[in-house]
């Protein structure tokens, strides 16, 4: 199945180049450590998914490019057709002259109602050219105007035009230091509405791909190219096929159906968080060396202690005992760090991935009460090497790990909301009060849902 990718803002357009070219230039490497016929059914299976092919034999991107100022679209058309190895298609997207000022209501009541004909006509044609499409797979920013308002606008659209496809947002925190005055005002309104509409939202944020930045990948002087790339390498890993049976002998045909199966029981819980291990620059990997004994214990490890990436994991958290006669969640011994589940999906891909023991990853005091741990975890393998790594984990998370920046920025934003500050620049576009109200209170609930797990 096909999944069609909607790039919406600067910052989507930019990260969804990315993850075309991860993709590609992971399909392109050659040996991919496993057999020439398993590297091809790979191959296709991925080509299905994120390309269609022309009579230039060129893959076309299945995706629609949307932003309000010509700049980046125009940047990001030119450089995917000089890489030769893949190119968007020349009447797939959409820009205007004016941007959207950081205004969230500009984005979401003026730009979105305004370009909505065109917008979904493009959408419509790309849904049309799969053969079986298996959803959508949104990718924006929060703290702007674009990404956020017109994406939140365009993913309602996306709802009410497909009702029967998955609908995935891929949503880019902003940093707390703040990019943008307003930005916490654009997160709370994007948020509200994205649970609405969307069946799961995978989050980045901009702290912690810094983070990895700086001290995985050992870059000193860190770009936006640089944290988007690691944002496209962190996504191939998790949507490249892979076999999510075991001993299966077909890949994965529907990965935004497989996803949401195995990760959302539930729609009051959809904020889905992504990790990676190991993660090295590339000319690091040639003398590195790992067991997937050692891989899985730091991923659960990080999975427990909340902790971003495998460098400073606190060891000292321990999952709550169970034997203990009073219920965990009022009992004095539940560690104040623990990171409660509802569910966790682990993706290996390369060498040996069908001895690897995910035992631990099944231990039920890891979940909420409320699911079988039967049906809380699940895992996907493949022989084959993601991106010259030849061991590679992901993990994807549903779980209590945006409980504190979600809390921060529904504070900061209220904060704000209570002196009424820059309320006027949003009225004028049509948001009233009443909707920073309904937003703020639909996020209140689901930071209360998180918390009682």
């Amino acid at each position: 199945m096909s999944i069609v990718t909607v790039q919406l803002g600067q910052c989507g357009n930019q990260i969804g180049h990315e993850v075309f070219n991860a993709i590609c230039s992971d399909v392109h490497d050659t040996h991919g450590l496993c057999s020439k016929k398993e590297n091809e059914s790979y191959r296709d299976a991925c080509k299905e998914r994120f390309f269609c092919e022309e009579q230039s034999e060129v893959p076309v991107a299945r995706a629609v490019l949307v932003d309000m100022e010509p700049k980046v679209i125009s940047q990001t058309l030119s450089m995917a057709a000089r890489s030769g190895y893949w190119k968007y298609d020349d009447g797939s997207h959409f820009c205007q002259k004016q941007g959207s000022g950081n205004n969230w209501a500009n984005g979401y009541s003026v730009h979105g109602p305004r370009h909505k004909e065109v917008i979904m006509n493009l959408v419509q044609k790309e849904a049309e050219k799969c053969d079986r499409l298996g959803g959508f797979f949104t990718i924006m920013s929060m703290a702007g105007g674009t990404g956020s308002g017109l994406g939140a606008f365009v993913t309602q659209c996306l709802r009410d035009a497909f009702p029967a496809s998955f609908l995935l947002n891929h949503v880019i925190w902003p940093y707390g230091t703040g990019e943008v005055i307003v930005q916490n005002y654009n997160s709370v309104l994007t948020l509200s509405h994205l649970y609405k509409s969307s069946d799961a939202l995978l989050v980045h944020e901009n702290d912690v791909v810094h983070k990895i930045c700086a001290q995985l990948m050992n870059i000193k002087q860190i770009s936006f190219r640089d944290i988007n790339q690691v944002i496209a390498h962190q996504l191939g890993s998790v949507f490249q096929p892979t076999y999510t049976a075991e001993g299966g002998l077909h890949y994965s045909r529907n990965p935004l159906g497989d996803l949401m199966e195995t990760l959302v029981p539930h729609p009051e819980f959809k904020m889905l968080g992504l990790r990676n291990i190991p993660q090295m620059p590339e000319n690091s990997l040639a003398y590195s060396t790992f067991s997937w004994p050692g891989l899985i214990k730091h991923l659960r490890q990080m999975l427990i202690a909340n902790a971003k990436m495998e460098e400073g994991i606190d060891w000292q958290v321990r999952p709550p005992c169970l034997g203990s006669s009073i219920p965990s969640r009022h009992s004095t011994k539940k560690p104040l760090h623990f990171n409660t589940s509802v569910a966790n999906l682990v993706i290996l891909r390369g060498k040996d991935t069908h001895s690897v023991d995910l035992g631990s990853f099944r231990d039920p005091s890891l979940y909420t009460s409320w699911l079988n741990p039967k049906d809380a975890f699940h895992s996907w393998k493949t022989l084959r090497a993601f991106n010259k790594y030849e061991k590679l984990a992901s993990l994807v998370s549903n779980s209590q790990f945006l409980l504190k920046p979600l809390d921060n920025v529904v504070g900061k934003a209220w904060n704000m909301f209570a002196s009424k500050a820059y309320i006027h620049q949003y009225t004028k576009f049509g948001i009233e009060e009443e909707d920073f109200l309904d937003s703020f209170t639909a996020l209140e609930q689901v930071i209360s849902s998180y918390t009682s797990l």
